[in-house]
């Protein structure tokens, strides 16, 4: 089979490359690692037999993403809150309403959240030696910790375009001469050696855990137990958090999903995807709460007198309206001088708050503080409930004149927004089990 045309979707300013395969009756995207170009991808006879599999029971949508590839370059490490952008622009392009997302390595983080966010865009979710935290952290202990990252981040910018990163995570291929030379290709035609430690220093901060439990979609956890660059222990945290996920462990030591027991891999792929049936309408989504209120209203409307006042809330409704609508925040519910807004993406959210800040300050010189917490909400009508809109509801109480007050998970979910935070120090929420480590955003 010949690869397919390499087509573009708009995602924003950027374009994404993708590819289209097969006429299966159900769509499967592939998430592939950064490591990737989906031209070069037919060149590997593995590979292409891999595509051929898949094309045969679905309609294969590929893409290169954002940075990587043929996709467009950026600067700076893109957000996974943009990645999942990327995601729904290649959707749309293709007329894909909702597909069975399959990633592989660092890109199942990604996946996951956008399983999470856009329960109504997946049909299934598959996870391949996926990892939720590259990071070696006090309750999650297996990774490198973060030095001994940052000193296989300085041999990959030496060694990358010879293809040793490549061929160490294929080794059940061999090692001829022919594979040699493509995997040296595929490093320099995927990134260049600033744009590889760039996003390998990323991958170090991706942290997706809190959303696990979020993940409403069939979700099915692929794992090679003998593979010796991923620790089986990231696939059981995964089965293990994520509701009704399916771990299946799969024969051999190979860390890319193509070579020998790829058959194995898209066996299991097949049977769980068109065997399984489609999930019901979400009730419970992933999405990001802010609570803004104004400071010291009371005092702030004796003062104008109430005619006064009602034309300045007037005045910032519409301006919070604008906003919104700028940052693709929804607004739930006014509470005279506050109001509870959801959006899909918490970087969008952090934004948004501080436009709304700076706004109300320049305009009529008031104080609005922010508290938001990206966690799963339950969907009453057009109102929300559950327990993230508790906690975002404290985080909120607890912000100072000014401040947009986040939880520790917004901040994990950020990673590369090149949003700052201030530690604000751990804090007991009213109602919430456990203390809570909040952060100031310097947006």
């Amino acid at each position: 089979m010949a690869a397919p045309e390499t087509k573009y979707a708009r995602s924003g300013d950027l374009h994404i490359a993708y590819q289209v395969v097969g006429e299966g009756p159900i769509d499967v995207l592939w998430v592939p690692t950064w490591i990737w170009q989906i031209d070069h991808m037919w060149e590997q006879p593995w590979v292409a037999r891999m595509f051929r599999r898949i094309s045969s029971f679905a309609r294969l949508i590929m893409f290169d993403r954002r940075g990587t590839g043929m996709s467009d370059g950026v600067v700076g490490a893109p957000t996974l809150e943009e990645q999942m952008d990327d995601v729904v622009a290649v959707m749309d392009a293709v007329g894909s309403a909702r597909a069975a997302v399959v990633a592989m390595l660092e890109a199942g983080s990604m996946a996951s959240l956008f399983a999470a966010t856009h329960p109504e865009r997946t049909r299934a979710l598959v996870l391949y030696e996926a990892t939720p935290r590259m990071t070696k952290a006090p309750d999650y202990d297996w990774p490198l910790a973060r030095e001994e990252r940052e000193a296989n981040i300085e041999r990959l910018r030496e060694s990358w375009g010879t293809g040793t990163w490549v061929l160490g995570l294929s080794e059940a291929m061999g090692q001829d001469e022919a594979l040699r030379a493509w995997a040296s290709k595929l490093e320099r035609l995927a990134a260049s050696p600033g744009t590889a430690t760039m996003l390998f220093r990323m991958h170090s901060d991706v942290d997706v855990r809190p959303v696990l439990p979020s993940i409403q979609t069939p979700t099915m956890v692929l794992d090679r137990p003998n593979d010796t660059w991923i620790d089986s222990r990231h696939a059981r945290y995964l089965a293990d958090h994520i509701p009704g996920a399916r771990l299946v462990e799969l024969p051999g030591d190979q860390t890319l999903p193509f070579g020998p027991g790829q058959d194995e891999l898209v066996d299991e792929i097949e049977e769980f995807l068109t065997g399984a049936r489609h999930a019901p309408d979400p009730e419970r989504i992933l999405a990001t709460v802010m609570f803004s209120d104004i400071v010291d209203s009371t005092r702030k409307a004796a003062e104008m007198g109430d005619r006064k006042w009602r034309g300045v809330l007037e005045s910032i409704e519409a301006s919070v309206t604008q906003e919104l609508a700028r940052f693709r925040g929804r607004i739930i519910k006014t509470m005279g001088d506050g109001l509870l807004a959801t959006f899909d993406g918490p970087a969008r959210g952090v934004r948004c708050a501080a436009a709304v800040r700076d706004a109300a300050r320049s305009a009529y010189g008031l104080d609005i503080r922010s508290g938001l917490h990206t966690g799963e909400i339950e969907l009453v009508g057009r109102d929300v409930g559950g327990l993230a809109v508790h906690i975002g509801a404290r985080v909120g109480a607890l912000a100072e004149p000014n401040e947009v007050l986040v939880s520790n998970t917004v901040k994990d979910l950020v990673v590369g927004s090149g949003i700052e935070f201030e530690d604000r120090g751990e804090h007991e929420l009213k109602g919430v089990p456990g203390s809570w480590r909040l952060w100031a955003a310097a947006a």
